[in-house]
């Protein structure tokens, strides 16, 4: 289980001649590793085959040896990268062998802001390195990291992703099927029944002619699509609801079972909400919001000052979550103390500021289902559903 994250500044003080940094800059095709020795002047570093974890930890006992030579002994450590397409894996295998790693956020890194700037594997070793090094000292606003999943809480993670996928290519294929058949005037097709195939053979153009072979076709191809992506939907929600009937729940499911227990919030809300968020753990409620990316970013400088809205810098998934949540809250939970805070706040307000309370109210809600599932004290006035 994950434990709780600063992801802007190390927990550990830094001690520069005694620490061990390196880097590893990733490709498809190649690794390059870079380092800052204690004791030794020059940044040395080298070229790696993609995923080669041995070749790694044989350069920083070379690197650790080179520091040995200098007079210094290394007590610490330290390797950074960052995130991308490899994921975790790699933190994961250098973990298991004993090796301090961070993954930093790609955003949070600077970068020279000239429209046309040079890009090499060299260079971005020492973006890296000056990151990495910024982020140990304690430096504000350096960059920020992404705090480590194990392999367990990915994969719990993944069904709930795979919906979302096959949603949107479900949509997509209704999409074309619908586009291919207004060319002929078709409307009101449905490949959602269960006689689909069947209403597709009878199917005619606005005249009542037979459609084209090749269009016929292509809707047969698209209907197969269809059914396959309905199939495997089938597949992962029933998996789904069988966690709120489990007898001996682990702890991440009697969080989905307690939060499925509240009226309105339905098992697929809870399941993402648990799975995304509340399986981490915060410090605070400030920062379950920074994570989810609803707080405000501010501009204050000179005589300007202004709000720009969310910074949407967390999860896209779960602002949608939260955003359609919200709503329902309003229908199911009117009783609530946050919806009353919300009407109360709200009483004849349009516009923007009805859209500002909204996201605000979002934002409250999260927090207490938060404390909720962490403490099991319910929210007050809400409504729980019949046993």
């Amino acid at each position: 289980m994950s434990e709780a994250f600063d992801p802007r500044k190390s927990a550990t003080a830094f001690d520069q001649a005694s620490t061990l940094v390196a880097v590893l800059e990733l490709s498809g095709k190649s690794w390059q590793a870079g380092a800052i020795v204690p004791g030794v002047s020059r940044r040395p570093s080298r070229q790696l085959e993609a995923g080669d974890i041995d070749g790694a930890l044989r350069a920083i006992e070379q690197w650790k040896n080179e520091a040995t030579k200098a007079g210094h002994d290394v007590r610490r450590v330290v390797v950074g990268y960052e995130a991308g397409l490899d994921g975790f894996w790699i933190a994961r295998a250098l973990r298991e062998r004993g090796i301090e790693v961070y993954v930093m956020h790609p955003a949070s890194l600077p970068v020279e802001r000239r429209g046309r700037r040079a890009k090499t594997d060299r260079i971005d070793v020492d973006i890296l390195l000056r990151a990495l090094l910024g982020w140990l000292r304690g430096e504000p606003r350096h960059c920020t990291m992404a705090p480590i999943p194990s392999e367990a809480e990915e994969d719990m993670r993944e069904p709930g992703r795979q919906r979302e996928t096959l949603t949107a290519a479900r949509l997509k294929v209704e999409n074309q099927m619908r586009s291919l058949l207004a060319r002929f005037g078709v409307a009101h097709f449905r490949p959602r029944l269960k006689k689909a195939a069947e209403h597709l053979d009878k199917l005619r153009a606005f005249d009542g002619r037979p459609l084209p072979a090749n269009t016929k076709a292509s809707l047969e191809r698209l209907l197969a699509q269809h059914r396959l992506l309905s199939e495997q939907l089938r597949e992962i929600e029933a998996a789904r609801e069988r966690v709120v009937a489990v007898a001996d729940p682990d702890r991440f499911e009697r969080m989905i079972q307690a939060l499925a227990r509240l009226v309105g919030v339905g098992v697929e809300t809870a399941t993402t909400l648990v799975h995304e968020v509340f399986s981490r753990r915060f410090r605070d409620r400030r920062a379950l919001a920074a994570f989810v990316g609803m707080t405000g970013t501010p501009y204050d400088s000179g005589g300007s000052r202004r709000e720009q809205g969310l910074s949407k810098n967390g999860n896209p998934r779960v602002r949608r979550i939260l955003t359609q949540l919200m709503w329902r809250w309003l229908m199911f939970q009117p009783q609530s103390a946050l919806a009353q805070w919300f009407h109360g706040r709200t009483q004849g307000a349009k516009g923007r500021t009805k859209k500002i309370m909204a996201i605000a109210l979002a934002r409250k809600l999260l927090v207490a289902l938060w404390r909720y599932v962490e403490t099991g004290v319910v929210p007050e006035g809400v409504r729980l559903a019949a046993a």
